[in-house]
């Protein structure tokens, strides 16, 4: 049942028949209120688009616009305005036409109040119809819009395990509001119970570490373009249309364990370009076992790590200050490095300078003095023969787009 009245306009050059209309009928007992009245065509159709009216009785002969082109505009304007034709003429004409503008009836001069109130029922079941219809939809669209969390937690590990195919990947992309443009990026978040001084969680409070860890990564996507889903086995997953650095995942880990005392695991993985949308899932299970294969990490290793990402930039940074600085000799520490990463203190040394000098070379105009100093170098000549045994190319080279990996390997 609806609740507010449908609105109802009279459009008739003679007062005495708009007169009979409006006191023949029980408008209010059909739901219905007669909102105005009009005297000439060009007079309806103002009123009627002021007032948004729901039905028209419309005179077919009345002055300045006739009753088929009043027709002919509101239903441009308003399409889903319902029209009565009131007419003295049973002409075959303004019956055809009629039935192309999606004229409901025609009452015939004089109107029987009966046969118009009949006209009137059948108008207002169908216009109760469409409500119900459009309370259904209405209802429907708040329940997906609710869901829409789940449901992009659902498509996003089904697309990262590749169960969907392209029609379905781009349906779904489409239909969630995703970018419909290629996936650049995938970064999975991998992080393990908080530490020692918070053992035990109630299943409320393991809730709010979940959502504060998505603010943290969410606030450091930025503007970029993404999705951050949880898939079944408790990774996060954020799906990137905009590129990001790579030290975002070393941002995460470092913002997370900050703000939230959590030592968690993150790993990035470029989506090669123009690989197909299906080609998601290897990417996927590199950067699954990445994290998984940095959680079995030392706290030394790890501590370590993180002081190489920290202090990369500095030219003096040697093994011995290393080691000094984590508390442990030097033998010891390039000894664990080599047995859980697979490379010595110079070597992963190395490759972090290379992938900061990479990024400024891809991101700037810098000169190579300039890009060598930031990245931990104090000589040019030092920096261009270690960029050119890792990469293969000098940084000249590089910058004018000689062939090369992408960055370089390790750690």
């Amino acid at each position: 049942m609806n609740d507010t009245p449908y609105r109802v306009l009279i459009a008739d050059d003679e007062p005495i028949i708009r007169e009979g209309l409006r006191e023949s009928i029980h408008w209010e007992a059909l739901g219905m209120a007669v909102v105005g009245e009009a005297e000439d065509g060009e007079e309806a159709l103002e009123l009627a688009l002021e007032l948004h009216v729901q039905l028209a009785l419309v005179d077919m002969n009345m002055p300045f616009l006739n009753g088929i082109s009043l027709m002919r505009k509101l239903r441009e304007k308003l399409p889903d305005c319902r029209f009565v034709i009131i007419t003295g003429h049973d002409e075959f004409d303004y019956a055809r036409e009629g039935i192309r503008l999606g004229v409901e009836d025609y009452i015939l001069k004089p109107v029987n109040p009966e046969a118009l109130r009949g006209v009137l029922l059948r108008v207002k079941d169908s216009l109760d119809g469409e409500a119900k219809q459009a309370g259904y939809l209405k209802l429907a669209s708040e329940q997906i819009r609710r869901n829409i969390p789940m449901l992009k937690a659902r498509f996003g590990q089904e697309w990262a395990e590749g169960k969907l195919d392209r029609e379905e990947i781009e349906e779904r992309l489409a239909f969630l509001g995703l970018p419909a443009s290629p996936l650049v990026q995938l970064c999975v978040i991998r992080w393990p119970e908080p530490e020692a001084a918070q053992p035990i969680l109630k299943e409320s409070d393991r809730q709010l570490y979940w959502f504060a860890a998505e603010n943290i990564v969410s606030e450091l996507a930025g503007e970029r373009r993404h999705m951050l889903i949880r898939d079944s086995s408790g990774l996060l997953l954020l799906f990137l249309w905009d590129t990001a650095e790579q030290e975002i995942a070393e941002q995460i880990e470092r913002h997370v364990r900050r703000f939230l005392k959590l030592g968690v695991q993150a790993h990035i993985e470029s989506v090669p370009p123009g690989s197909d949308a299906e080609e998601l899932p290897g990417v996927y299970a590199r950067c699954r076992e990445a994290v998984y294969k940095d959680a079995q990490l030392s706290p030394l290793v790890r501590r370590a790590r993180e002081y190489i990402r920290d202090y990369y930039g500095n030219p003096e940074l040697s093994l011995e200050s290393f080691a000094r600085n984590l508390q442990v000799s030097p033998v010891y520490l390039s000894r664990v490095l080599k047995k859980e990463l697979g490379d010595s203190f110079v070597a992963l040394l190395t490759h972090t300078r290379i992938r900061k000098a990479i990024e400024l070379l891809n991101t700037t105009d810098l000169p190579i003095y300039e890009i060598a100093e930031q990245s931990g170098y104090d000589s040019q000549h030092y920096f261009s023969t270690a960029f050119k045994k890792v990469m293969g190319v000098s940084p000249n080279q590089y910058r004018r787009g000689a062939a090369f990996p992408e960055r370089p390997s390790g750690q």
